[in-house]
């Protein structure tokens, strides 16, 4: 009667609707990144609540639940004492000498220039000067990261919400699974479709946060070993930083390679063994025990991997690269899923 066409008002207030959506999710992405780490934090830990609640002769989840937290609160505490203290004391050290070492490095004479040295002579002062004016640029950054360590010092309850959180998708995972498919439409198509959907993201989640603690603990391992063997200076220091970095799809590990190598060059401790090393072991993770314990269904093209991680990066720092590889993840199941479901119609 006003001239208003239904079609075009009601694809109006749909797109409405999604912008606002967008908005709202943008307002509260620290509110959701807490939550997506409970999420993630209890598929870390459902493999053995699982296998505990089986083994149980009550089946009560509940029970399972506390077991598993306080073995985990007994490792980390394991961890913490055994492996913390002198992870610390290395930190310490190494922020005590790092600067004498620099000036130390930088006053290593270089062999005079000839006709067979000049372009060894050349590049070592080349790669000396960049390495000096990285560290120098580190260094100067250090105040800041120390604000905004203090500053993230703040948000230390994080650390008891989360697992807290993820008490509760644990305890309650399958009935808020039950809870979603009741929201759906009731046809079959629908609701199949969004089980499967669920049942894959499940499957992806589980996958990735395994392989995540895999990779994680392989490059501890290897890499504390390696350095224990060699005696490289402040080993379990960098053998912790390799296995945080881990965490950061890609870029991680090439940071973390990047500071032991810069560590060992100043230390003028074994560089070109921790470099064949390094080469080595990366050449293993990437190609024969990542693809393995990641499955096909988290494998993704590597520069898709690299446009997440610096779009997330640039949407939300730390969080959005690490978050980056299991969003593309998902949204790859969800292209493949519509997809499957339109060639069945």
């Amino acid at each position: 009667m006003l001239g208003i066409d239904r079609t075009a008002a009601r694809y109006t207030w749909t797109a409405a609707v999604v912008l606002l959506l967008l908005v709202l999710i943008y307002q509260l992405r620290s509110t959701l990144f807490v939550f997506t780490l409970a999420v993630l934090f209890a598929y870390l830990l459902s493999p053995a609540v699982d296998l505990l609640d089986r083994a149980l002769p009550t089946r009560a989840r509940t029970l399972a639940l506390a077991l598993v937290y306080i073995v985990f609160v007994g490792v980390v505490v394991l961890a913490v004492t055994q492996i913390g203290s002198r992870v610390v004391d290395q930190a310490h050290a190494l922020a005590g000498k790092f600067p004498a070492m620099i000036a130390a490095w930088q006053k290593q004479s270089v062999p005079s220039p000839d006709a067979a040295n000049s372009l060894q002579a050349e590049i070592l002062n080349n790669m000396r000067a960049g390495i000096t004016q990285k560290t120098n640029e580190l260094i100067g950054a250090l105040p800041d990261a120390g604000l905004k360590f203090l500053s993230a010092a703040s948000n230390i309850i994080y650390v008891v919400i989360v697992p807290v959180l993820a008490f509760f998708f644990l305890k309650d995972g399958e009935e808020i699974r039950s809870h979603i498919l009741d929201l759906a439409d009731r046809s079959p198509f629908t609701r199949g479709m969004l089980d499967g959907l669920m049942e894959d993201i499940h499957s992806l989640l589980a996958k990735y946060m395994r392989a995540l603690v895999v990779l994680s603990l392989s490059t501890f391992t290897a890499y504390g070993t390696f350095f224990t063997i060699m005696g490289v200076p402040y080993g379990v220091l960098l053998a912790v930083l390799a296995m945080v970095l881990e965490f950061i799809p890609m870029i991680g590990p090439l940071a973390a390679a990047a500071v032991i190598l810069i560590v060992a060059a100043v230390a003028g401790e074994h560089l070109l063994a921790v470099l064949i090393f390094i080469i080595a072991f990366r050449m293993f993770q990437d190609y024969v025990l990542s693809p393995h314990v990641m499955g096909q269904g988290v494998q993704l093209h590597p520069l898709l991997v690299l446009f997440g991680v610096f779009g997330g990066a640039e949407l939300a720092g730390v969080a959005g690269s690490f978050l980056s590889v299991p969003v593309l993840a998902m949204a790859r199941i969800l292209y493949l899923r519509m997809r499957r479901q339109r060639i069945a119609r």
